[in-house]
């Protein structure tokens, strides 16, 4: 693990506190308020890099889909000057056929060129007026800034950037990703525009250990559900799950950096729209829901930035509250439908001494190194609408995962049932 000292720092990893403690949140008292619950995704492709659709057309489903918010982050690029595709692109005939149904010829602007017949792609400036509505629907722009580092893929999502961000180096993977947070914050302090870096799928490719991740400064969010179907969420004999690099991470942060938490996102990181199965990276898998008092860049981002959220592939909160010293989670009621929670976390003077994860050859692999069970253990379960865990004293932190028995329409993978996670209370910060 290469550890970047405070003295090479950007001075903007300081905008994050050292420790941001969460305070009393329930819905029911701020209701009056005005603040409600907002339903977004913050990790999705279209023509404009490597999804097959065009982005009207990938809006147009959020829309449809109930969704409030929306963060468009094609590869290295935001949606913005001319582009042309090729009618022969991901989504072909069918793309184009559906293009022209929904929006019409006088909308879509085509042309021939050297015998190929094109598409101009719109900019996010261009359609964002066919969708947005003040309180309705929010476009969000983004950037997914997709670095690597000896072929291992680091991508991370700039969130409300004004400008695209080119991919940094670095002399390692840790100095790659710090790199690229810093260039967001770098941007956030020039612009005074609020924005944030969000580090995305890990396991991708296993490109990404926690020890890659654990000393990273201004990083505050991380994708620990992903419904691309190669994201390789829940990890395999060798290498460590999302939830369980979440684990280490938050109780690596909190006894031996002191430094703030890292909240769990859910997203589609969605690129196929014309063919809905396990093993097509579709939309509708996984989105956040924010608690904020109004549609707006600035609430949506300080809200997160606060961990007013949480994370969900299908389960849908009533009630949550998170701290000072109790975790309450209150499920929507569905007909037929149980929920068991969850809540997971590390106690105070858990061992935190790791081995290496070794080939059969006794060879040490660059992945998540292995830790005791005490590191992100389950602390209780609670069956029912209604969970609550009150603080003994001892945690360094606690968050709570709600598992449905309904199962999950469409799933990442075949099996899985809807969930949700919740952003932790942390105690233990040295």
């Amino acid at each position: 693990m290469t550890f970047i000292p405070a003295a090479r720092q950007s001075p903007l990893a300081l905008i994050i506190p050292l420790f941001l403690a969460l305070t009393v949140m329930d819905v029911q008292a701020q209701s009056a308020g005005g603040i409600r619950w907002w339903k977004g995704n913050l990790h999705t492709h279209t023509l404009w890099s490597d999804g097959d659709d065009y982005p009207e057309m990938v809006v147009g489903w959020y829309v449809d889909h109930g969704y409030d918010f929306l963060s468009i982050t094609d590869h290295n690029r935001m949606l913005e000057g001319d582009r042309w595709v090729n009618t022969t692109n991901r989504g072909g005939g069918v793309a184009l056929k559906k293009y022209l149904a929904r929006h019409g010829a006088n909308w879509v602007v085509q042309r021939t060129t050297n015998g190929m017949a094109q598409v101009r792609l719109k900019t996010l400036e261009e359609f964002r007026p066919l969708f947005e509505k003040p309180g309705k629907f929010l476009l969000i722009p983004g950037e997914e800034i997709s670095a690597e580092y000896q072929a291992a893929p680091i991508h991370l999502n700039g969130i409300n950037l004004r400008e695209v961000i080119p991919p940094q180096g670095g002399n390692s993977i840790t100095e790659v990703l710090q790199n690229n947070i810093n260039a967001v914050l770098e941007q956030r302090r020039r612009t005074s525009q609020p924005m944030f870096p969000h580090i995305n799928h890990p396991n991708f490719q296993w490109a990404l250990s926690a020890e890659d991740m654990v000393a990273l400064r201004g990083d505050r969010f991380f994708e620990v559900f992903n419904g691309h179907s190669g994201v390789r969420n829940y990890g395999d004999q060798t290498h460590a799950s999302m939830e369980r690099i979440w684990d280490i991470i938050l109780t690596r942060r909190a006894v031996e950096l002191g430094i703030a938490p890292s909240w769990g996102t859910a997203t589609d990181d969605s690129h196929a729209y014309h063919e809905f199965r396990v093993g097509k990276t579709n939309p509708g898998r996984g989105w956040v829901m924010v608690r904020a008092a109004e549609l707006t860049p600035a609430a949506i981002i300080a809200a997160m930035e606060r961990g007013d959220f949480y994370a969900t592939s299908g389960v849908r909160l009533r009630d949550l509250k998170v701290g000072p010293k109790e975790v309450r989670v209150e499920m929507e009621p569905e007909p037929g439908v149980m929920f068991t929670t969850q809540f997971i976390g590390s106690r105070k003077g858990v061992d935190l001494k790791s081995e290496p994860v070794r080939d059969e050859q006794g060879k040490e692999l660059r992945v998540t190194r292995r830790y005791s069970d005490g590191v992100g253990a389950v602390l209780a379960e609670v069956k029912g609408n209604l969970a609550i865990y009150t603080l003994k004293g001892d945690e360094i932190y606690v968050r709570a995962k709600v598992i449905s028995s309904k199962p999950k329409e469409n799933p990442y993978a075949a099996g899985d049932f809807e969930t949700a996670w919740v952003q932790p209370l942390v105690t233990g910060v040295k």
